[in-house]
């Protein structure tokens, strides 16, 4: 017994740290798919036998991940389809967007290209993207908890939100992902969700339900939240009504204006165990600096978690988490 029988994989991981979560990906090519998907994008041949065979090869060979989208809600298919080509790198990410009537047309793409500069084959898109996992075919969590965040979102922003296949991480659901910035969130409600965005429109980043960006491994994540949140702290002042001796505080937000989606740059540090407060679970450390000079040294730590299940129906099995472990600014 391990006593998480009968709870979903997102209840059962309420305990395990978001930070450091995110899936590994710089390179992203969605495709609009209506109606039911299958359990997995390549391996089930959603977009056919003719292709799939050498899209697969072709966006591994890219380091690209491939990924199904549509709109929220019931749509028909019109015959075109939307294809998004995004770059979510530390800085100078970027997206385009084309429509195309073939699938073999994928394969004219140069997925390559995913990792330079954009490349003008689409139209610019200059407002953030939203994808919201709603893949029940591979978690029931993706789809009972991220179908609401994603009509939500929609009603407001009809022309900037999808449902998208499996990105990882269906324990943390809803899992949402901005594009192109790569930002990756989880366990949202429909109020944060909002707040999200709002904060991603401006420049901004919000922190509830922040695992990291998708262009750094899990410690670079882990040392960037760490960061924003001990910048943001630092944000809040104090303020005093005239009269009132009770020392009322008021915080200036959880996205920070001196600390922009680009203003942090992250790099692995040279990994000294000996700053650790404890060398056996040492997992890395990381420099964070800010674009006005400012430099934090980040060591993190691997934690423990009981056995459950990752995947609603699963087994249980050991989790893990990158975690913060001491945050140090050098100046």
């Amino acid at each position: 017994m391990t006593g998480f029988e009968g709870l979903s994989c997102s209840a059962a991981a309420l305990e395990v740290p978001l930070p450091g979560s995110a899936t590994r990906i710089t390179g992203w090519l969605c495709v609009e798919q209506s109606g039911a998907w299958g359990r997995d994008v390549i391996g089930d041949q959603v977009l056919g036998p003719d292709i799939t065979p050498e899209l697969a090869a072709r966006t591994k060979a890219a380091h690209v991940r491939p990924t199904l989208i549509r709109r929220p809600g019931r749509h028909e298919f019109t015959g075109a389809r939307t294809v998004l080509l995004a770059s979510s790198r530390p800085e100078g990410s970027w997206c385009e967007r084309l429509e195309i009537t073939d699938l073999r047309e994928l394969l004219d793409l140069d997925l390559h290209l995913l990792n330079g500069p954009a490349p003008g084959i689409g139209a610019a898109v200059t407002d953030p993207l939203v994808l919201v996992c709603a893949h029940g075919k591979r978690d029931q969590c993706c789809a009972l908890l991220g179908r609401p965040i994603a009509a939500s979102l929609a009603a407001a922003h009809p022309d900037r939100v999808w449902e998208c296949s499996h990105t990882g991480g269906h324990r943390f659901a809803p899992a949402v992902i901005v594009l192109p910035t790569g930002l990756t969130y989880g366990r949202l409600d429909e109020d944060s969700a909002h707040t999200m965005l709002a904060a991603a429109d401006k420049g901004e980043v919000s922190l509830t339900g922040l695992r990291g960006r998708s262009c750094y491994p899990p410690v670079e994540q882990v040392a960037e939240v760490a960061v924003r949140q001990r910048i943001a702290d630092a944000t809040f002042t104090r303020v005093t009504a005239p009269g009132d001796s009770s020392g009322r505080t008021t915080a200036s937000g959880d996205a920070d204006p001196t600390a922009g989606i680009d203003d942090l740059t992250v790099e692995p540090a040279a990994g000294d165990a000996e700053h650790s407060t404890d060398p056996a679970t040492f997992a890395g450390a990381a420099l964070v600096t800010h674009r006005d000079g400012r430099r934090w040294l980040v060591t993190t730590r691997t934690a423990a978690y009981s056995p459950r299940q990752a995947s609603c129906g699963a087994g249980p099995k050991p989790a893990t988490a990158v975690v913060l472990d001491r945050l140090r600014q050098l100046d």
